[in-house]
């Protein structure tokens, strides 16, 4: 924060937080820290502990030790909304009760309950219509079923719920997954002017860039930055220069510290060497050469020992320089070229009278608003099921096509990563495949657990193996909102293994700062009435 500001009250206070699950994994351990009113991006990697701490937070789970300290009520959105079909509205905005009951008033029932669950809500219905007129609907949707709606309204609604129910502490699990283009700068908009305290987990960079501060869980511990990703990220960087840096000159110190102390051992000994030869040629009296010997002893111990300890000192120093800079995982694949010639034809995708082609080994992104039937063309041109009444159809034009739906379907949870790779690339060496998962961050006993007690992150590198280590090499790659659910440094991690691809590319995805990573050449814009194309190129 710049130091003029004011230091914000915090909201949210973590002492000692402790969580085991009921197996005795230990999600979170001994954990302190802040959070501040205004807007905090909370990042970290998959499997880190985040959607668990909004959970204990919300009140969801409980901790196994420690306390949690909360300013006033808490307003929690789940990373997935559970629904069912008849969900209305009014429940996804949290609304229903306090309707409810002024619904009951009005009709004439005096039952003090009903007063109980207004409160001073009797401007509900009022507030609901202001919110729910900013994201397309109104407040005579308040009875519509949620399944009327998309995936993406869905959350913009559960969204509008919090901020008209004004709790001081909100907190959001993944609020953009799903999400369009308008509908995400739309959220940016609440979360500009949110009231009270806002705690954000997301891996969208550019959601993140609306943060007042970003908070980092790492390696079990909370650290808290004053400032959005964009300048979270260049201060670890510069911190991270540093440490390796002080590593590297710690390292240095340690070699000259043990240098110079053979050399200081080397010399010694020649010291000792020359005062028995002096005695046995009788140079000097037995008596005067024992009390050198001695003298020279206790010289020679006390030199050792000043040696010693600065070798000590610089060990430590060094481990302790080490122990700032992060491992450096990242992908690094060798893989086979598909062989995909650029005048090779890939697939069609028909629309309104004309044919978009993806040719040679180019890279497409399809975008559009929520409800433009992306996924449905994608599982037409996939799986061959029938396209959107009136919308784009088409057909691939090479059988060597590698799928990564939404879901991470087509793993068999029962056989082990290594043997979900062979099942696709049964003419490589077992050992072949070890190394390439190495070089996808799977290594050790991870390689041959069972997939279905993996990680997600885990899973999701099995499922990029089986696309980029099929034999023969897939010409055509196709992927729906790859991102989803993704942390910072897997989507990092899934662009570099893009980076290495050399086939053809189609991707379904609302990330532009994904997109812009893994070069895409063409974007084909649908929207629900038709398929418009722009090409983006490398130098745009």
């Amino acid at each position: 924060m710049p130091m003029n500001s004011p230091v914000p009250r915090a909201s949210i206070v973590l002492r000692d937080l402790t969580f085991e699950w009921p197996d005795g994994t230990v999600a979170l351990d001994r954990v302190d820290g802040t959070f501040s009113t205004g807007r905090t991006g909370l990042i970290g990697r998959n499997g880190s502990g985040k959607s668990t701490l909004l959970r204990l937070i919300a009140g969801h789970l409980h901790p196994t030790g420690g306390r949690i300290e909360v300013s006033g009520e808490v307003g929690y959105l789940p990373q997935t909304l559970t629904l069912q079909p008849d969900t209305t509205v009014a429940q996804l905005l949290g609304i229903d009760r306090v309707l409810g009951a002024i619904r009951a008033v009005e009709a004439g029932d005096p039952d003090e309950r009903h007063f109980d669950a207004i409160g001073d809500d009797w401007d509900i219905e009022v507030r609901a219509d202001e919110s729910l007129q900013q994201i397309g609907f109104t407040a005579d949707d308040l009875d519509r079923r949620v399944q009327e709606v998309s995936g993406g309204e869905a959350m913009l609604i559960a969204i509008t719920g919090l901020r008209i129910r004004r709790t001081p502490t909100t907190l959001l699990d993944e609020p953009t997954n799903n999400l369009d283009r308008p509908t995400r700068a739309r959220l940016a908009g609440f979360v500009d002017d949110w009231p009270g305290t806002l705690v954000v987990v997301s891996h969208d960079l550019d959601l993140l860039e609306h943060m007042d501060a970003t908070t980092e869980l790492y390696d079990g511990r909370l650290e808290t930055f004053g400032g959005p990703y964009s300048a979270w990220k260049e201060h670890l960087d510069q911190a991270q220069a540093a440490a390796v840096q002080q590593a590297r000159s710690a390292q240095q110190a340690l070699k000259a510290e043990k240098r110079q102390r053979v050399e200081a051992e080397t010399k010694l000994a020649h010291r000792e060497r020359t005062g028995r030869k002096q005695q046995r040629d009788g140079g000097l009296p037995r008596i005067l050469a024992g009390s050198l010997a001695r003298k020279a002893q206790v010289s020679a111990a006390a030199l050792r020992s000043t040696l010693d300890d600065k070798v000590q000192s610089a060990q430590a120093a060094l481990d302790a320089a080490d122990a700032r800079v992060r491992e450096d995982d990242h992908i690094r694949l060798v893989l086979p070229d598909p062989g995909v010639p650029r005048g090779r034809r890939m697939a069609e995708i028909r629309d309104a009278g004309r044919v978009v082609v993806v040719q040679g080994p180019e890279r497409v992104a399809i975008t559009g608003p929520n409800g433009s039937g992306k996924t449905t063309l994608i599982e037409h041109l996939v799986h061959g099921r029938p396209p959107m009444p009136g919308g784009p159809s088409g057909s691939l034009l090479t059988d060597r096509v590698g799928y990564l739906p939404q879901r991470l379907d087509g793993l068999d949870d029962q056989a082990s990563a290594l043997d979900n790779v062979r099942a696709v690339a049964a003419g490589l060496p077992a050992g072949t495949v070890r190394n390439q998962l190495a070089r996808l961050l799977l290594r050790g006993d991870s390689v041959d657990r069972p997939v279905g007690t993996l990680s997600g992150g885990e899973r999701f590198r099995v499922a990029v193996a089986r696309l980029l280590l099929a034999d023969p090499p897939a010409q055509l790659l196709v992927l729906d909102e790859p991102t989803n659910n993704l942390d910072l440094t897997s989507v990092e991690q899934l662009a570099e293994a893009l980076d290495a691809y050399r086939g053809a590319l189609l991707v379904v995805s609302h990330d532009d700062a994904f997109l812009r990573r893994i070069g895409i050449d063409t974007v084909l814009e649908l929207d629900r009435n038709s398929c418009s194309q722009a090409h983006t190129g490398a130098d745009d």
